[in-house]
């Protein structure tokens, strides 16, 4: 039965339409706020992830995640164009293949979402304390700037219990998305200038550094990783730097909440991607010809409690290598004795990171609101603010989450964790929309996917790859939280959804909608 509950796409716009957040944002925002959610971890924090992963090779690594979000980005493009509204691959994969599937990937974004933002979280973390020591020499205790390092045989305390920096950023963020979404979106729009900018003279001190030597051996762990290893080698590392390229996941998010979104929505999905594609390949090649980026040792996750105890023996001799560092472009910066420069990028990301955390918790609170709108989750939780009209009930529970996971895990766990969910929710999407070619040929597309019968498969393909090549305890996250979701859904959503009690199309007033803007004259 919950197959066979499918909403029309016709309805899902009514139901939009009867409890809608306010259209402010046109296509330049939108950019803008693409921009801000892709570039940011990847770049700044997770490249020392990558690099202990991949070592050299993962230049290929960020072609190949680029490469597959690309894609991606095209079917997001039609379906985003086509269904203007909040909610994203769950929307879709609602009018499309039906409730329970919709649940299941709505289910999935939650997990994307919040866990990306808390692992940005931690990144902000890493370089605000190592600006706050370069500047003044004071450093927290390292117990209270990480949290312990975990992995399936246990939990090691003895690097880290806890990172407060991490929570203080959370719940800022947090503070800022209740307060209203354009003032979100004009604070993410000078943030994304200091980072571009930042970004920038990365670049130009790095390149003409470059030395061959630093690229050999180019990829020790190989593409797939050793023998009997998970998550490791070029592919392991696209799969974790992956979940930096998913900003425009939340772009599309923003529909609802865009001007003329026929038109805009799929200018910022696809021009943020490029924009950002081109400053990962550049700075991640001034970092590795500056100073090199070998790991500690072969077949070592990052964030494992083997690999902190080698990097603490490292740095006890004096050397920390790029894929140690908590603030991976200062430290290469300094490393090559430009250390006030190495300062402003530090300064920049301290500054930047937040917009990043912004846009993936914006993204993870407007998935809330429409699900409770729905019906699936207690609509309470959709209720929008009488003055700042934002959902601000969903925001604040969310932010609580987020501070939670970035102060108890490493970031590059936290990355890797949030990739099960979007890589699941990127399938669904690819799927949906050769469904919906199928059965719906004759609806209006304002974006059409270019070769959809090749582009969506090898999207398709491309996300299975990526999940089978993270680490184990990544894989097993998905199963794990999608059997909760399925408890919630049978518990709650089944009997409240909706669909299900036959409420399909809204026409009546809603005391909880914020009163529709007036157009311009």
């Amino acid at each position: 039965m919950m197959f066979g509950r499918v909403k029309p796409l016709d309805a899902i716009l009514a139901t939009a339409e009867k409890k809608s957040l306010h259209r402010s944002l046109g296509p330049v925002q939108l950019t803008l706020l693409g921009v801000g959610a892709i570039i940011g971890t990847g770049i700044f924090v997770l490249t020392a992830a990558a690099a202990q992963k991949a070592g050299p090779g993962m230049m290929w690594s960020f072609v190949i995640a680029g490469a597959i979000c690309a894609v991606a980005a095209l079917c997001y493009s039609e379906l985003a164009s086509m269904v203007p509204v909040s909610g994203s691959a769950y929307t879709y994969s609602y009018a499309v293949v039906g409730e329970l599937l919709a649940w299941m990937v709505g289910w999935a974004l939650i997990l994307e979402y919040a866990v990306a933002a808390s692992a940005v979280s931690v990144g902000w973390s890493g370089y605000f304390m190592g600006l706050l020591k370069s500047l003044t020499g004071f450093e927290l205790p390292a117990l209270l700037s990480s949290g312990p390092a975990w992995s399936l045989t246990g939990v090691d305390f003895s690097h880290g219990i806890i990172n407060v920096p991490a929570i203080f950023v959370a719940l800022a963020v947090t503070a800022l998305l209740v307060i209203g979404t354009k003032e979100s979106a004009t604070f993410n729009a000078i943030l994304v200038a200091i980072k571009v900018a930042a970004l920038t003279m990365f670049i130009v001190f790095t390149l003409p550094l470059l030395k061959g030597e630093h690229f050999a051996p180019f990829a020790p762990n190989g593409w797939f990783g050793p023998a009997g290893s998970s998550g490791l080698g070029i592919v392991g590392a696209a799969a974790s730097i992956f979940f930096a390229y998913v900003g425009f996941d939340a772009v599309s998010t923003a529909a609802e909440e865009t001007k003329n979104p026929q038109r805009n929505v799929p200018i910022g999905l696809i021009g943020s991607l490029a924009l950002c594609t081109v400053f990962y390949l550049l700075v991640a090649a001034g970092a590795i010809g500056a100073v090199g980026a070998q790991p500690t040792a072969l077949g070592v996750q990052p964030g494992s409690a083997e690999f902190a105890a080698q990097c603490a023996a490292l740095a006890k001799e004096g050397h920390v290598p790029l894929v140690c560092s908590n603030e991976a472009l200062a430290h290469v910066l300094r490393s090559v004795n430009y250390n006030m420069a190495g300062d402003l990028i530090g300064l920049a990301a301290n500054l930047a990171l937040p917009s990043v955390i912004l846009m993936m918790l914006y993204g993870q609170t407007r998935i809330f609101f429409v699900m409770a709108r729905d019906g699936l989750l207690p609509e309470k939780l959709a209720t929008v603010h009488p003055k700042w009209k934002t959902p601000h009930i969903v925001t604040i529970i969310t932010g609580v989450f987020v501070a939670v996971a970035a102060a108890l895990l490493p970031v590059g766990q936290l990355a890797d964790i949030s990739n099960s969910g979007t890589l699941f929710a990127f399938l669904m999407v690819s799927i949906a929309v050769l469904i919906l070619r199928v059965r719906d040929p004759k609806r209006h597309r304002p974006f059409r996917t270019p070769l959809v019968w090749v582009v969506a498969p090898i999207a398709i393909i491309g996300c299975v790859i990526l999940f089978f090549n993270l680490p184990y305890e990544a894989m097993l996250v998905l199963p794990v939280w999608g059997g909760i979701g399925l408890v919630v859904y049978f518990a709650y959503g089944y009997r409240k959804s909706h669909i299900g009690r036959g409420i399909v199309d809204v026409h009546e007033v809603d005391a909880d909608a914020p009163p529709q803007p007036v157009p311009p004259v």
